[in-house]
């Protein structure tokens, strides 16, 4: 292998990511839990991950799954305890991995005691903790919220409290009220609570949520009308990557992250431009070590809201990659790879075929590219077993997540439960919706998919499918998807000159049956050949003196040699498959 020069630990490393709710239950109550986590770390181990990514355990009402934190110094209790976190961080350690929390705060919880505090009269010292406002008024008397911002969750980004008779902002549900960053305390706090807390017990660093909405500014303006016949309008455009983002990023590394070797990964929506986005991961200037950009995952969402579903095709795909592969070339910026984490659907389902002869290929397929990509790759529990979207006649009585009931009753509300809008948002949801993800973990064949044995079941539906596709069956299956994981983990290790840190390069864009890409570093080159369609596919060779290094289809080796011989550096490519090519092996 070609000497790559030292890097951090985090730009080779495997990042795993863990839904606590739906990882693993321990203590037979239908919840997945810390100790649960803990049982399963030397799977994780097997498998090839260097960190785990431990999404919120906080103690929380959880009316948003945990992303409403009362407390970041305690533990919800039906996960465990900070004694748990304690065990499973030295569990993480001492098999040489890392672990990494969710670090939740631009909102807390309305629970949260520097809410209470905030809320309880105007005069109150942490009133300034989080953002007020108070009431408009219409010609009529009517009282209107200080804008017409839209929430994530449905409705208006205001919440009027009758005890102090002002509004307060909410991002998302109204029981997350989002902090005030414009204050120094409240960033203090912040730092000391949810940040130090975790580091000083051996934390290595954070994944952070929605990182670029702490600075909002002063100037709250009304958002431009884009959605015609309703008040509340989308406004990102006032409250991401404000005037004083960066200068709070710096200061977090300044006071905090820069006594620790921690990593952090932000969560970085509406930044498309990657300029940008460079002034956040450029290794100069310490802000983010990097970021997930979520061109790929907002595929196929709406353009007046994500559960409109639209279809797309593969030259979008290829150009999203090819533009977040590329941005860092010639910087010291970093990037991620990544298509699936609990806020999405799953990436078989949504960008391959879940049909029950093509999903094994499938997901063999997309692993073989992502383990191929330049940066940090990251892998969402299940993703391994090849996990896909909940059955098509689930009923919206089986949803859980409040980001799509709450989508969902507002269409109702708005066309009076028509049939036929309903239809279209539940095919949207079984496509892009959140649940899609937070499924329990199919462990095995047992009951409720070996994820519980809780006699109620778990706190979800698990899927339809869980004998099929679980983690037992595919152990010790050579052709298994969890198997090609496992080896593609391997192979992107023993190659990550080329795999982690080759530079990019995107063949044919607009072809929309097939995807090549080539791999480069010094004067080592992978090149990568994936079938996006249920039939054969011709596909030719960018290069010669290639050899064939990884295929998804067991008799690759064979087949390829005889296309080789027959028609050079013509290949025929079977319904979802992929090849990728080396030289220099």
């Amino acid at each position: 292998m070609t000497d790559t020069p030292t890097q951090p630990w985090w730009k080779h490393g495997v990042v795993y990511q863990i839904y606590p709710a739906s990882f693993k239950d321990s203590n037979g109550d239908g919840l997945g839990d810390i100790p649960g986590i803990l049982s399963k770390i030397d799977y994780l181990k097997t498998l090839g991950v260097d960190i785990i990514w431990v999404s919120p355990m906080f103690d929380s009402p959880q009316i948003d799954m945990g992303y409403d934190i009362s407390d970041y110094e305690k533990v919800y209790p039906p996960y465990g305890t900070v004694k748990d976190m304690e065990d499973l961080i030295d569990a993480c350690h001492s098999r040489g991995m890392k672990i990494i929390l969710d670090l939740v705060i631009n909102h807390t919880s309305d629970q949260h005691a520097w809410f209470q505090e905030s809320r309880s009269s105007k005069d109150n010292p942490k009133r300034d903790w989080y953002i007020w406002k108070a009431p408009r008024y219409a010609e009529d008397g009517t009282r209107l919220p200080p804008t017409n911002w839209r929430s994530y969750f449905s409705g208006g980004t205001w919440e009027y409290d009758d005890l102090t008779g002002e509004y307060y902002l909410h991002l998302f549900a109204k029981e997350q009220p989002d902090l005030n960053w414009e204050n120094e305390e409240c960033r203090k706090a912040i730092y000391d609570s949810a940040m130090r807390f975790w580091l000083d017990k051996g934390v290595d660093g954070f994944r952070i949520d929605c990182v670029n909405m702490y600075s909002k500014g002063v100037d709250f303006r009304d958002a431009p009308i884009v959605n015609e016949g309703f008040y509340e309008q989308p406004a990102w455009v006032y409250y991401a990557n404000g005037p004083r983002m960066h200068e709070f990023l710096r200061e977090m590394n300044e006071k905090v992250l820069n006594n620790h070797d921690a990593v952090t990964v932000g969560e970085l929506p509406h930044t498309p431009d990657p300029k940008k986005v460079l002034d956040y991961v450029g290794l100069g200037d310490k802000q983010l070590s990097m970021v997930f950009q979520f061109d790929i995952v907002d595929m196929g969402q709406g353009s007046s809201h994500k559960y409109h579903f639209q279809p797309w095709k593969l030259p979008k795909l290829k150009g999203i990659v090819a533009k977040w592969q590329q941005f860092i070339e010639g910087t010291d910026g970093w990037t991620t790879a990544f298509c699936e984490n609990h806020d999405q659907g799953r990436s078989v389902s949504r960008y391959a075929s879940d049909a029950p002869e093509y999903r094994v290929l499938s997901a063999k397929m997309l692993a073989l590219m992502m383990c191929a990509l330049t940066g940090t790759l990251f892998i969402y529990q299940g993703q391994e077993i090849g996990m896909i979207n909940v059955p098509k006649d689930w009923p919206i009585e089986d949803f859980q997540d409040i980001e799509s009931l709450g989508f969902y009753k507002s269409i109702a509300a708005s066309t009076g439960n028509d049939k036929k809008a309903l239809d279209y948002v539940m095919s949207s949801l079984q496509i892009l919706g959140r649940d899609n993800a937070r499924l329990p973990m199919q462990w095995d064949s047992s009951d409720y998919a070996g994820f519980t044995d809780c006699k109620d079941g778990a706190w979800m539906r698990v899927h339809d499918l869980y004998s099929e596709i679980n983690a037992a069956k595919q152990l010790h299956e050579p052709d298994s998807t969890y198997s090609f994981w496992k080896s593609m983990i391997q192979f992107r290790k023993q190659h990550k000159d080329v795999m982690v840190f080759g530079a990019f390069q995107v063949f044919e864009p607009d072809n929309e049956q097939t995807f090549v890409f080539a791999k480069t570093y010094v004067d080592k080159r992978a090149v990568v050949a994936l079938n996006f369609t249920s039939a054969d596919q011709d596909i030719t060779l960018p290069y010669e003196g290639l050899a064939l290094g990884v295929g998804t289809y067991t008799d690759v080796a064979v087949v390829d040699a005889e296309q080789a011989r027959a028609a050079g550096t013509t290949r025929k490519l079977r319904p979802w498959e992929g090849r990728l090519y080396m030289t220099n092996v």
